[in-house]
């Protein structure tokens, strides 16, 4: 089990093909193929942890799982929240357990993701049903001056979550889709 404090930022991303482009010649290289990501966070009845600013998380990241907890963040231009996660051999059996310990999940979400790195920080690029973000992980100066690199101005910086973004996209476009999933939002990224 590993803990650690995560300080990140999102974006939204124009132009995929011309951001890894970018990347590269930034000195970053791949370290994951595009691989398909499936999330579902659990809560007790009364939203218990979103009400306490945490998020429990079980994802499938190609074959592998992985259960983690975040813990309330902090404001700033940055997100900043302590991260505990393990990986998990039965995500299946995991899932149960949750359950019969009261948790039900309360939003599911997937993507297909990319990481990268210059071996300092990490950049992801995750091609949502909702459209392609990146996050930046790493110090604040990292994040700050790989954002420049990048061409990434401090007011594209964001902070929220998958689930805050896919609930403001569907105010937005008043989807009636209750998961960021490829089939609920009836569209495949490829």
């Amino acid at each position: 089990m590993a803990q650690r404090k995560e300080i990140e930022i999102k974006f939204w991303i124009k132009d995929l093909k011309a951001l890894e482009r970018k990347l590269r010649a930034s000195g970053f290289r791949r370290v994951t193929p595009r691989t398909h990501e499936h999330n579902t966070l659990y809560d007790m009845p009364g939203e218990v942890l979103r009400k306490r600013g945490e998020l429990l998380r079980l994802r499938k990241y190609g074959r592998s799982w992985v259960l983690t907890h975040k813990a309330k963040g902090k404001a700033g231009p940055h997100k900043t929240r302590v991260e505990t996660e393990t990986h998990v051999a039965d995500g299946k059996a995991v899932a149960a357990i949750l359950d019969a310990l009261g948790f039900r999940p309360s939003f599911v979400y997937e993507k297909f993701r990319a990481e990268w790195t210059d071996g300092k920080g990490q950049i992801v690029l995750d091609e949502t049903p909702i459209g392609n973000v990146a996050e930046i992980e790493g110090s604040s100066r990292w994040i700050d001056a790989t954002a420049r690199k990048l061409g990434v101005p401090s007011s594209a910086y964001l902070t929220s979550t998958y689930a805050d973004l896919f609930f403001n996209w569907k105010r937005k476009t008043k989807s009636a889709a209750n998961a960021m999933t490829f089939t609920a939002i009836g569209k495949l990224l490829h």
